[in-house]
Parts: structure tokens; sequence; C-alpha cells
């Protein structure tokens, strides 16, 4: 994805930024029940990343955390199957393969990520009748998480996010957090997408644009900070 145009001046870290690092969970991961294409391979880069925030600045970890009949699983719908379309409010635009369920190994950070930079972790999607794939809004578009309020009491003013995944979570979070005020920068080689097709990749990266989200990536960052 490094393809893309994205700014390419030096990124120095302060007290005023915050790294969101989204959803590196064992189900999104190889072998999990909804594994994204080459999510392992970011993980080191996230770890790496993590690191030049961890001095000064909140790192936020989110956590899909569903309850085992949570409303966007295609289980809880007889005769639906995973991925069929589906449209309530909070709810879609698919369900989902069971995932994240509270508890449960495929709810766990992957043991390879270093989740102990956290300072904070932000459990989501624990409403039976609501999905969340934001960090800051339930998908009704008007439950918070509280985690505008966290940033701000922290007088954060510019985000940085990466984890899993681009077309879903990370992109939701990302233009939520534009809407809420925040400087909001994506890293693009420390995301993957869901759905991999060229041409759907291309609508997300515009769309992202358009909402005034910055795409970067990892080099940019000053290693010295």
């Amino acid at each position: 994805m490094k393809t893309y145009s994205t700014p390419n001046s030096p990124i120095r870290v302060t007290s005023k930024d915050a790294l969101i690092i989204v959803d590196m969970q064992n189900d999104f991961l190889s072998g999990g029940n909804l594994a994204v294409k080459d999510g392992d391979t970011i993980i080191s880069g996230i770890n790496y990343l993590g690191k030049t925030f961890f001095q000064d600045c909140q790192i936020i970890f989110t956590q899909d955390w569903h309850p085992s009949d949570h409303k966007s699983f295609a289980s809880t719908h007889p005769g639906k199957k995973p991925f069929d379309e589906f449209s309530s409010t909070g709810l879609g635009p698919v369900l989902w393969p069971d995932h994240c369920v509270q508890g449960s190994r495929g709810a766990m950070f992957s043991s390879e990520i270093n989740h102990n930079l956290a300072t904070m972790i932000l459990r989501k999607g624990y409403h039976k009748h609501l999905d969340s794939y934001s960090a800051f809004l339930e998908n009704d578009k008007k439950t918070r998480t509280g985690l505008t309020e966290f940033l701000k009491a922290f007088e954060v003013t510019r985000l940085f996010i990466c984890g899993l995944a681009l077309d879903f979570c990370v992109k939701y979070t990302a233009l939520d957090a534009q809407n809420f005020g925040f400087d909001t920068y994506i890293v693009l080689d420390l995301t993957k997408p869901v759905i991999t097709e060229k041409s759907v990749i291309n609508e997300n990266i515009v769309d992202l644009k358009s909402n005034n989200v910055h795409l970067v990536t990892s080099d940019q960052f000053n290693q010295d900070n």
C-alpha cells in the first residue's frame, strides 16, 4: 500500500500525540475465525512504532469484546451465513463469523504484540445489539465509548492509527477521530484490509483523504524521540 501518495516529511512525536492500535487479536490473525490476510506481518512494525510513543504519549489498544450471542454473528440469525448482507440499526453491512467472543482465545491479543505498551485498553462491541467498528462510537453513531473524553483529558490533539482492519475498524476510527476534532493519521504500512481487491482499497483511500485523514508510513517517524 506504499504506492499511495502520502506526506513524506519526518514526523516528530510529542506529548500531544497518541497512538491507537486497533484489534490486534487472535481471531483477526492467521488461524483466527475472521483472519485478515497478512495481518501477522504488521506486528513487529507496530511493536517498534509503539516504542516511539511509549515515553510521553497515550497508547490505546482496542479490543473487540463480543458476547457469544452478538447480533452481528451470522450464527444468531437462522438461515444466514457469514458475509451475507444484513442491515439494521447498529449492525451491518454484512453478518460475520463468530469472533472475539468475550474470554475466548480469539479475543485475546496476539502473544507477539507488546500490549504492555498500552496506557489504555478499550473494549468495544460488547452491546449485544450494536456492533462497534470505531473506537469512538458504536455503529448506531450515537453511543460513545468515552475515548474522546479520555484523549482530551490528556490534551491530545494528534492521533496515529494502525492495526486491523483498514476498511472497517481502522477506517471508522479515523473518520470519527477527525469528526471529533483530532488531527488524524493512518500508518498505511501497519494496517491491512479485509477486502483486498485493489478497487475497493482505492475507494477506501479516497474516502479517507476526502475526509481529511492523512496517510503516512512508519519510516517517516523520527526514531530518536
